[in-house]
């Protein structure tokens, strides 16, 4: 085998970003085990391992635990383009909110170019947006939101965006009726409510907590889209374990 198809953990840690605790960690729990070694025998990555590793990726970005990962790609069944479709449509999401987001800032720009009167709503809308990216998200957290949203579609957007309402009333009604977190019902919803959020974030957690302290400081906000603290915390809780 070519020696470019074989990697130590350092080295594909360096290529990929990712850290070599992960790496040992993945390897420790059968996820992704090292399948060569070195003549003195060091445990080596092959071609086949990091074609693994990239599908370990793309479904954790999409909001699988390790341990499903694990079964999904266990599974005789499974495609390895579904889980890259999945990333797909979730870059597709992504782009429109940004899109949104241009759009709106564009209209105020040519309506103060114009150097027209604004009116007070319009001025909020501007402190908002101001507020919202200089405060909560830092310069390359946009830079990545701006890129991330370039590969989304406008139309996949929409759909997730219409989605939510519904997700957040199904998960109050189970609040309501005092389903305990770890429920199955729960899970389920707690597991696609981390999947539309990493469309939204492209699976950055620190995006992730951006977003949640600035509706956290802001409930307001939130409470445009029928959240409050108290749902909150439940659906957060069930979170937890996925």
């Amino acid at each position: 085998m070519a020696e470019k198809e074989r990697w130590k953990v350092g080295e594909l840690a360096k290529l990929t970003g990712i850290t070599v605790r992960a790496l040992h960690h993945y390897d420790q729990i059968g996820l992704l085990v090292p399948s060569l070694h070195s003549d003195v025998g060091h445990r080596l990555y092959s071609g086949k391992d990091i074609a693994r590793l990239q599908q370990i990726i793309s479904l954790k970005q999409l909001g699988f635990s390790l341990d499903e990962i694990g079964a999904l790609l266990d599974n005789p069944s499974f495609r390895s383009d579904k889980a890259v479709r999945m990333q797909l449509d979730r870059l597709d999401e992504q782009i429109r909110i940004q899109e949104e987001l241009r759009s709106r800032l564009e209209h105020l720009y040519e309506l103060v170019q114009a150097q027209r009167e604004l009116t007070g709503a319009e001025l909020i809308k501007i402190i908002e947006v101001m507020k919202m990216t200089e405060k909560y998200f830092s310069p390359e957290q946009m830079e990545k939101l701006k890129k991330q949203g370039e590969l989304l579609g406008v139309e996949k957007i929409k759909e997730v965006e219409n989605e939510w309402p519904s997700l957040i009333t199904k998960v109050r009604v189970e609040l309501e009726k005092g389903t305990p977190p770890e429920s199955p019902e729960v899970q389920a919803l707690a597991r696609r409510w981390k999947e539309l959020v990493n469309l939204f974030t492209g699976g950055d957690s620190g995006i992730t907590r951006s977003a949640e302290r600035y509706y956290g400081e802001n409930p307001e906000r939130a409470a445009e889209y029928g959240m409050d603290q108290q749902l909150w915390q439940y659906i957060s809780k069930a979170m937890v374990s996925i």
